[in-house]
């Protein structure tokens, strides 16, 4: 199974469009997850979707907005709200990991490499085959 993250963006909006992929694809949600980080003294927060893989397929999309939005723990927020009703409404929980910040990487292909071993660690998604 190959899992690869697809980043939809940095910003405030990308958000809106993770929620309506999950809303839209509710039964592919495997796992809802925050993923906290401090990036230049400010805490943030990214958002992410694990999906199933579509039917007969070994690619497993993750679909991320990195860095987006302030922890909600630190600071609550709209946005994220609306990513727990979504993950909730497919009947998830948000599963909630503190990072390194993606700067810390020199590239942020390794920052992907670095949550999917997390991820793997922590039995989210299948192992390498």
């Amino acid at each position: 199974m190959i899992q690869k993250f697809i980043e939809l963006g940095e910003g405030y909006a990308d958000i809106y469009e993770l929620i309506e992929l999950g809303s839209l694809m509710p039964d592919r949600i495997q796992h809802a997850i925050a993923f906290y980080s401090e990036v230049n003294g400010k805490p943030l927060a990214s958002l992410s979707l694990v999906m199933k893989p579509a039917r007969g397929d070994k690619f497993q999309p993750i679909y991320i907005c990195r860095e987006g939005i302030p922890n909600p723990h630190e600071q609550p927020n709209r946005r994220f709200d609306l990513f727990k009703e979504m993950a909730e409404s497919a009947g998830k929980e948000v599963a909630e990991f503190t990072i390194k910040p993606s700067s810390l990487f020199p590239e942020t292909e390794l920052f992907y490499q670095h949550l999917v071993g997390i991820l793997r660690m922590n039995k989210f998604i299948a192992p390498l085959s």
